[in-house]
Parts: C-alpha cells; structure tokens; sequence
C-alpha cells in the first residue's frame, strides 16, 4: 500500500523509496499503530509479535530448532506449513473470521495475504478522519490479538 508523504505528497522518489524499502517501510509502518489505548498491553504485545514474525508456529519453532520439520504441518491437517500467514489469513479453518468482519461493517474488497499490508489496507480502507481509523485499529487489534492468542493457545495444546 503506498501511503504518501505528508509533506511532500506523492512523488517519483517517494515510488522509489517505497519500491527499494518496502519490507521495513510496511512493518515499520504497522507496528508503530498497534498500539491503542483501549486495547491491553497483551494484546498490542501480540499484534506485535503477530506482525514481526515472533509467533510460536510450527514453521518458527522448525527454524529455531525446537520441533522436528516432519511435525511442521498445520494442526488442522490442511497440508500446509504452519506460519502467520498461513494461519490468520489464508487457512479456511481459522481465517473465516474476517469475512464476517467485513459483513458486519458492510465492507467490500480483497484482504492482502500479508499480514501488515492487511493491516494498513484494513485501517486505511474507508478513509475518513482520525477516528474512524483508530476504530477500524481497534477492531483488527481485537480480532488478531483475542482470537489470534485463542488459535495459538489452540495450535500450542495440539502439539
């Protein structure tokens, strides 16, 4: 999502500096708005794991060494490793959240795959001033963190 320079407005050079810095420039961007002050620090903790890749998944705890890769699978037994991604957004067992989100704000569009373009799209996307985005951070952060930290406790016991 390109976000355009307060000052300056868009620009070529601001295409460019998103283009050659977009990993940093969108976690940077989405982990510097998680926080809320009517969210508890739990919460915010987690979203910030969640978009930092610090999460307990089977594909983390492969690569640290922890379990074995053959155990990497989802619990569920879709076929598909077990990462962020994969778990909040694109598994049909635990992703089917966000849809219902959508309907009950009457929204209509395509979630990104990638966990913080799909915050940034989801807080950006009506547009209106201040408050309706800290409402729209609102609702995303309650959804990532207190069902997010269900699905892990959830992923976690099947182990």
């Amino acid at each position: 999502m390109w976000l355009s320079d307060p000052l300056g407005g868009y620009s070529i050079h601001g295409v460019y500096h998103l283009l050659t810095t977009k990993d940093i420039l969108l976690a940077d961007s989405a982990t510097a708005m998680i926080s809320h002050n009517q969210v508890s620090l739990k919460v915010s903790i987690f979203a910030w794991r969640l978009l930092r890749d610090r999460l307990p998944t089977k594909s983390n705890l492969v690569y640290r060494g922890v379990i074995l890769s053959e155990a990497s699978l989802y619990v569920s037994d879709c076929g598909f490793i077990e990462t962020e991604q994969h778990l909040f957004l694109s598994c049909y067992t635990f992703s089917s959240l966000w849809p219902l989100v959508h309907h009950w704000l009457s929204f209509v569009g395509v979630d990104s795959n990638v966990l913080s373009d799909h915050f940034l799209q989801f807080v950006y996307s009506i547009g209106g001033g201040k408050a309706t985005r800290s409402f729209l951070k609102l609702i995303w952060l309650f959804v990532f963190g207190y069902y997010g930290m269900s699905v892990i406790i959830c992923c976690l016991i099947m182990l």
